[in-house]
């Protein structure tokens, strides 16, 4: 486990770009914090180090959005926030998600643990004065130490 400080949204969004380059696919990251505190503002840098060039909007309503990118392997940008109930991720089709080489990027997790795979990486962003605290937990404890934060 490793715990720092993210100074503003540009190293939110440089240790987001910076861990979507080191991920090996098939992975699945959570993202956990409370409403405004840099989920989807990693996952664009996450998305920008995987390639992705476009633009990248919060699957709040939605709950799924595809990407395409550069690193040949897609990534699945969820948001649970709005999930009623966990067994609703049957009907988005979870389990198809999960048998492509992807990456999960899974925003709210916490509103269907019991119906998820366990994370590759957790990460936990805490509003803080103008930044944001940052706890990072990851199956491989080698990627905690390839991450500059």
């Amino acid at each position: 486990m490793r715990i720092g400080f993210l100074a503003d949204e540009e190293k939110t969004l440089a240790l987001g770009e910076q861990l979507g380059g080191l991920l090996t696919t098939p992975a699945v990251v959570y993202l956990s914090g409370e409403l405004g505190a840099g989920k989807t503002t990693f996952s664009r840098g996450f998305l920008r180090g995987r390639g992705h060039k476009g633009s990248v909007k919060s699957p709040t309503y939605t709950i799924v959005e595809p990407y395409e990118t550069l690193a040949a392997m897609p990534v699945f940008h969820l948001d649970l926030y709005r999930l009623g109930s966990p067994e609703e991720l049957a009907y988005l089709g979870l389990e198809d998600y999960l048998a492509r080489e992807a990456i999960l990027l899974i925003e709210w997790p916490e509103q269907a643990l019991s119906h998820l795979p366990s994370p590759t990486v957790q990460i936990t962003l805490v509003a803080e004065q103008e930044g944001r605290g940052i706890t990072v937990r990851a199956s491989d404890a080698a990627l905690l130490d390839e991450l500059a934060f």
